[in-house]
């Protein structure tokens, strides 16, 4: 029982980084950032074309779900609710394409906006885990709506204050081409500011389980590491 619970889970992992994979190669694409590079390479469309990049993000898409589909084959109830967690995810009205979309709008809701780019993904990596072990998702999701939002914030911070070498790709973007980001909305210290709050959120929202503790530090100690080192002790 205990191998079975693990490979739905790893499985349902490696859906979402596939997941995640994808929505970067399509993210760095001319129509959108049109990032040169990523994780200190050049991006998919720099290095292999465009029309290899549109490619490349659609079959890791298909990946993910055939990937998924593969290790919960044998119980389809416990399929059933992670495939629609990781399709809502991906999709519309709430997932990272309507996330994208919305970066295509003249104004749109700052929160909102993070929450269907980035949180998305985060809701279905915390209530998959759930649903992998046959438990109730449900109560995961507000830790995964807080922790992608404070992770978008943090995102916008580097892409502000954050060096290229250290990044893996080109900052400054967000103002370059006129997308959303929280440090242009609401300065510097603001948007520090509302990552401690998500971060604190999303901290007092864990379930109670086994490893509660741990996940917290944990959680306080990715906020750090993921904002420049000089910035990093004013969201402490």
């Amino acid at each position: 029982m205990w191998r079975r619970r693990a490979a739905h889970s790893d499985a349902a992992a490696a859906a979402i980084e596939l997941l995640h994979c994808a929505s970067l190669v399509h993210d760095d694409l001319p129509c959108f950032d049109d990032a040169s590079t990523r994780r200190g390479k050049p991006s998919v469309h720099r290095a292999f074309g465009e029309p290899l990049a549109v490619l490349v993000g659609d079959g890791l898409i298909v990946l993910a779900f055939e990937t998924l589909t593969r290790a919960a084959a044998g119980r389809p109830a416990r399929m059933i609710p992670l495939l629609l967690s990781i399709g809502s995810a991906v999709g519309a009205p709430a997932g990272i394409v309507a996330g994208q979309a919305w970066e295509c709008e003249p104004q749109l809701d700052l929160a909102r906006y993070q929450r269907a780019k980035t949180g998305a993904l985060f809701v279905a990596a915390t209530a998959m885990g759930a649903a992998a072990a046959g438990a109730d998702h449900v109560p995961w999701h507000r830790l995964g709506e807080r922790l992608g939002e404070a992770y978008q914030v943090a995102d916008d911070i580097r892409d502000v204050a954050g060096r290229p070498a250290d990044l893996g790709k080109p900052v400054g973007r967000d103002q370059e081409l006129g997308r959303p980001n929280a440090v242009l909305a609401l300065g510097l210290d603001g948007a520090i500011a509302r990552l401690r709050r998500l971060v604190a959120d999303a901290v007092g929202s864990i379930p109670s389980c086994p490893g509660a503790a741990p996940l917290q530090e944990l959680i306080l100690a990715e906020t750090k590491r993921f904002l420049p080192e000089e910035l990093s002790r004013r969201a402490a």
